[in-house]
């Protein structure tokens, strides 16, 4: 049998057993992928080879970002910055009907802009505002699928790991992918409000809003007001030209440890914990991106990526179609696989196809990113999922029915910015860093 059949087998084969096994996604993809490396080559050769792939995927400046902007957000989730950013949307959404679901959509929204971490978020602002919207007398079940939906925005709203690691693999701009996300991760927010203005609707109960004096509306947003202030550093610098992504996450990490200490929220007895903590996240993710490389090799020696992209070009040569396929492969990937690994073993596959369709590998980063961010809220592995039920202190089941409709109209909304491409490309294009 030829080499690269055998490799290209024992790769789908073994992760597909030992995914069904329950092992976790990094050990699943490093084992099957060293295991059809040692199929062609040998386990000797394969040992030097595979650790040799590990490190020169990991060894990437660029990646450096991504342990930076970690540790970042957890000194934002122990930090009292949270609190902060909840208070401030408060004062912008208090007077619409359903003040606090609507509160707790755009606190999402302004803390995933910070921190780029959708679990982060899910426990921060739920874990703050679950408790009001119970004592308001809003369904548990409704108001978790209320911090659930809306946590992901972050993920699009720069400054965004996913983002960063589609970059990585699709050698695009950070910058331009940073500003591309904005309006996609605001229309995710603005779906979630949707859906939450049409549940209110039909509960006059909750229907009340909250009224703020203007002082005190001033007063509160200034509070804010520096922790908001990191966006702008951040991704002002970046688009500046003042410095890189990667000098930019390491400067978000000294102003969230500063303020930290300003709102004495932070001692620092506490860094260990805080650092410990970012060092497991970043382990893992960067464990995920060593074996994906060892993996991506196996596929490019067993022509899998050309296998793919043979099958949906024989089935159809409409673009829309190409796309849609694509969508649903994603969606069905996502509802089992995290972000971060998805894109390292999908894009490869996906990205070229799409180029030859004339799509922009950014419009296609920011597409890729909002259809996975959906499998971070759906069975069987969405983590913010488990996460925002686990702080509402819930069963999954349950939370699952009251997300339904958000699922739905998110849906909805990725279709709109799968095919409505300036929605990704337009501020972008305005601030000259699409390439001519």
């Amino acid at each position: 049998m030829d080499a690269a059949l055998v490799a290209g087998i024992v790769l789908v084969v073994g992760i597909a057993v030992l995914l069904l096994a329950r092992v976790p996604i990094a050990v699943a993809v490093g084992v099957s992928a060293f295991l059809a490396v040692a199929a062609v080559i040998g386990v000797e050769k394969a040992s030097f080879v595979s650790a040799q792939r590990m490190f020169t995927g990991i060894n990437s400046f660029t990646l450096l970002a991504i342990p930076f902007f970690i540790l970042a957000g957890v000194l934002m989730n122990n930090g009292g910055i949270a609190g902060r950013l909840i208070d401030a949307a408060k004062v912008l959404v208090g007077r619409t009907p359903g003040s606090l679901a609507q509160t707790n959509v755009v606190a999402n929204a302004l803390f995933g802009s910070v921190s780029g971490a959708a679990v982060a978020s899910a426990a921060a602002v739920g874990g703050v505002i679950g408790p009001r919207q119970r004592k308001e007398g809003y369904d548990r079940n409704f108001s978790a699928a209320v911090n659930i939906a809306s946590a992901p925005s972050g993920m699009l709203i720069p400054p965004s790991n996913t983002l960063i690691v589609y970059s990585l693999v699709s050698s695009t701009s950070i910058a331009t992918l940073f500003v591309a996300g904005y309006i996609p991760g605001i229309l995710w927010a603005l779906a979630c409000m949707l859906v939450v203005w049409l549940y209110v609707r039909k509960r006059p109960e909750l229907k009340n809003h909250v009224k703020v004096s203007l002082p005190t509306a001033l007063l509160t947003i200034w509070r804010a007001v520096p922790s908001i202030l990191m966006i702008v550093i951040v991704i002002g610098g970046i688009l500046a030209g003042v410095f890189t992504p990667t000098e930019s996450a390491a400067i978000a990490v000294v102003y969230c440890l500063i303020l930290g200490f300003i709102y004495k929220a932070i001692k620092v007895g506490d860094l260990p914990r805080i650092l410990i903590d970012a060092t497991l996240t970043t382990a893992i993710v960067m464990l995920l991106v060593g074996v994906s490389t060892i993996m991506a090799w196996v596929m490019a020696f067993s022509g899998i990526p050309g296998a793919i992209s043979s099958g949906l070009l024989g089935l159809t040569d409409s673009p829309t179609m190409i796309l849609i396929l694509i969508m649903v492969i994603l969606l069905i990937v996502g509802t089992f696989m995290d972000p971060t690994p998805a894109i390292l073993i999908f894009v490869p596959i996906f990205l070229p196809i799409v180029t030859t369709f004339g799509v922009d590998p950014i419009h296609f980063g920011i597409m890729v990113t909002f259809n996975l961010c959906l499998g971070t809220i759906t069975p069987p592995v969405g983590n913010v999922l488990f996460v925002g039920a686990r702080v509402a202190g819930l069963r999954a089941e349950p939370v699952i029915r009251a997300l339904v409709p958000f699922f739905l109209a998110l849906v909805a909304m990725l279709f709109v910015v799968t095919f409505i491409p300036q929605l990704s490309l337009w501020l972008p294009d305005l601030l000259g860093l699409l390439a001519p």
